[in-house]
């Protein structure tokens, strides 16, 4: 299988190519505090199956292992490689593919880290658009 994505303004595309290692949500305060989300979507790919198609991303990293490549110019994130954590593997955002749908979650990891009021959220009411 092979799956395309980018940033939102367009300027940095990727494909991967092949089946991921594991598709996850993380709920560690990393990958909070670098998308401003409760949470992220990744699947892991083998290095050899993803390539850039498009662009130059800038790279941002928070320890000296972990890299975060992201668009310069939208901010999009769009994928994270750690050798020290992860060999061999890309880490794609999932919600950065043109079909996102293609790749859904299989665990939670990182809860150790997880917001408490994420443990309930689909208890929430939930509208289709805006609530009147």
């Amino acid at each position: 299988m092979t799956l395309q994505g980018g940033c939102h303004c367009g300027a940095v595309r990727f494909a991967v190519e092949g089946d991921p290692q594991h598709v996850a949500f993380c709920h560690c305060a990393d990958c909070r505090k670098s998308s401003g989300a409760p949470l992220m979507a990744w699947a892991a790919y083998p290095a050899d199956g993803f390539a850039l198609t498009a662009g130059t991303p800038a790279v941002y990293s928070s320890n000296g292992d972990a890299q975060r490549h992201f668009c310069a110019t939208c901010g999009s994130g769009l994928y994270y490689v750690n050798e020290a954590a992860l060999p061999g593997l890309v880490d794609i955002q999932v919600a950065a593919l043109d079909d996102p749908q293609a790749l859904p979650p299989q665990a939670h990891i990182q809860v150790a880290e997880r917001i408490g009021w994420m443990e309930d959220i689909a208890s929430l009411p939930q509208f289709e658009r805006f609530p009147d």
